[in-house]
């Protein structure tokens, strides 16, 4: 009787403790929607078809990073109860906060792009509904997501969760019928591999795992948990990184995910996968017409869930630099009728995927050195202040990412990519 009761009042325990937990996630689960954003699915599909699985060691360690950035922008939040775009405002010049402003427009409405072709092409594909309709639909789902927030952020947060299972589910699942060589993925994991025709597309798959707008994002989401208490504030802040390590590594599963169905998939059999179309279309005789209507569903997930989260980070983003900020209907209307007028022209839909990843990797720095500044000021953060090693890990991720979009400049101007 008595080890029975201790059972219960153990298991119980457990069920609390689980609950404290599962209170906090959510945050970081809405951010990581950009992590696994149709512009992923065009740097990914490209890198995998083209180079094999030489390139699933970029997934990895973008992943490091991202998950380092996350959390030092949830730590900003949880800190001060402040977006990292206010402090901004607070603290940097006129003159700098229209840099940082112009930087983190362009960088938001170029993922808004990728994100609206996306959820086109998911609807075209899946129910070949015209592309003008596709927009339509598109447009107005993202619109009523968005409009869920009225009834607070938790119910956004359980929509986003939901279309992040579905993309999770997909992807996992076609891991597994693809077969791929588990040694070769172990060893590109491990030993890295690039060359002067994979460098574009690696720093496109930089762009698509370390987001520029969800850096900004996440200092505002992780505000409606936080308290005034200090002693709270660091329970907070522990679960807050709990809750992105496992968002972010469900990330990174998806991501290397479709690398590795790409390399096993398309670079196996011999082909070059150059359009989210054809992707589609050679799955059917590759592996099933369930595996490309999983493929489509899992883009049309994508494209809805990401372009909601573009579109709330859009709001926190723009006006806390200058207190100037563009409609979010205006907004959304620039950057739909030019991916609209490109899926209409003909244009390769994957190679502007492709591309706006590349400008949101040139854009990255934009985010994360005010964000390094911010953070290492004691009368902003107080104990919260970046340590010796945070300061020295974060400049480096910098450092690393300003040498790789050097490297793809000069290989560019020279024409050897």
């Amino acid at each position: 009787m008595q080890g029975s009761l201790l059972v219960y009042f153990d298991s119980f325990g457990q069920r609390i403790k689980a609950k404290g937990i599962m209170k906090y996630f959510g945050p970081a689960f809405i951010v990581s929607v950009a992590y696994m954003d149709p512009g992923n699915f065009g740097t990914n599909i490209s890198g995998g078809s083209r180079f094999a699985y030489d390139l699933v060691w970029v997934v990895l360690w973008s992943n490091v990073m991202a998950i380092f950035v996350q959390i030092l922008s949830a730590k900003l939040g949880i800190a001060t109860g402040i977006g990292l775009p206010v402090h901004c405002g607070q603290l940097f010049s006129r003159n700098t906060n229209w840099a940082l402003w112009s930087i983190a427009t362009v960088a938001a409405m170029a993922t808004d792009l990728a994100e609206f072709i996306g959820g086109v092409l998911g609807f075209y594909l899946l129910f070949n509904i015209p592309m003008i309709w596709s927009a339509v639909l598109t447009g107005s789902i993202t619109y009523f997501i968005c409009h869920m927030q009225k009834y607070g952020q938790r119910l956004v947060e359980r929509i986003i969760t939901a279309m992040v299972a579905v993309i999770s589910v997909v992807y996992v699942g076609e891991l597994f019928i693809a077969n791929p060589n588990w040694l070769q993925v172990g060893y590109h994991l491990a030993v890295p591999r690039l060359t002067a025709g994979s460098m574009l597309v690696a720093v496109g798959m930089l762009g698509a795992t370390v987001m520029p707008h969800v850096i900004f994002l996440h200092s505002h989401l992780v505000q409606p948990r936080r308290t005034n208490c200090p002693d709270d504030c660091v329970h907070h802040l522990k679960m807050a990184k709990i809750d992105v390590f496992v968002a972010m590594n469900m990330a990174f599963v998806v991501n290397a995910a479709m690398v590795i169905v790409s390399a096993a998939v398309f670079n196996g059999h011999g082909v070059t996968v150059n359009s989210i179309e054809t992707a589609y279309l050679t799955l059917q005789p590759l592996l099933g017409n369930m595996a490309a209507g999983a493929f489509g569903l899992a883009l049309l997930a994508s494209g809805l869930s990401s372009s909601t989260v573009g579109t709330m980070a859009g709001e926190v983003i723009l006006n806390g630099f200058v207190g100037f900020d563009i409609p979010i209907s205006i907004r959304r209307a620039v950057t739909m009728l030019p991916g609209l007028a490109i899926l209409m022209s003909g244009l390769n839909p994957m190679g502007v995927l492709v591309c706006s990843q590349v400008a949101l990797s040139f854009a990255l720095p934009g985010a994360i050195i005010p964000l390094m500044i911010v953070t290492n000021r004691a009368d902003i953060m107080g104990t919260f202040k970046n340590s010796r090693l945070t300061n020295i890990m974060g400049w480096l991720i910098v450092s690393i990412i300003l040498i790789m979009n050097a490297v793809l400049l000069y290989l560019i101007f020279s024409g050897s990519n």
